[in-house]
């Protein structure tokens, strides 16, 4: 049996009965559920992308932070040009990937002196990278040009992610 809904006003004639039969209905249920299914997938994307910005942003910073060290250690002389390399190029920054931690004494990050590791440091680590520079096309070694690569890895959800700054530093400050 299909019952009828009636819509509107009265029906002229008495007989002629106006109005959706239940399947038509539910094919409009249907479609409507079928156009609303992508909008709360969407919504959950959104909320899930949204929760892991706060990450990336902190890891950014992390990464920014250690690029400013590096240049305060040349722009105040705490650290020399020649000493402005990882530890295993006779530097002052240490080599592999670092638990994020208070800067020591000298006020650069990612040396030996630093001091006791931040809360996050178990979800975040951070790596200086220093390599010299050769000229255009050649095999010499620029002395007076560094790039400085910063990998900032923090976890979202379980999964490792990775955030990258590069830049260079010259002997010139």
């Amino acid at each position: 049996m299909v019952a009828l809904v009636h819509v509107g006003g009265p029906v002229a004639g008495g007989d002629d009965q106006r109005g959706f039969s239940l399947v038509e209905v539910m094919i409009a249920l249907f479609i409507l559920s079928a156009g609303l299914l992508p909008l709360a997938g969407m919504f959950a994307m959104s909320v899930q992308r949204m929760t892991a910005s706060t990450p990336m942003l902190i890891a950014r910073e992390k990464a920014r932070e250690a690029i400013e060290s590096v240049h305060a250690a040349r722009d105040t002389g705490e650290a020399s040009w020649a000493t402005i390399r990882n530890v295993a190029d006779g530097g002052v920054f240490l080599d592999g990937e670092q638990p994020i931690s208070d800067p020591g004494s000298d006020g650069l990050v990612n040396t030996a002196d630093d001091g006791a590791e931040q809360e996050l440091s178990e979800e975040i680590t951070r790596e200086i990278d220093i390599t010299p520079l050769n000229f255009d096309g050649t095999e010499t070694l620029n002395p007076n040009l560094r790039e400085l690569r910063v990998v900032v890895r923090y976890r979202v959800y379980g999964t490792w992610r990775t955030y990258v700054m590069t830049t260079y530093i010259s002997s010139y400050s």
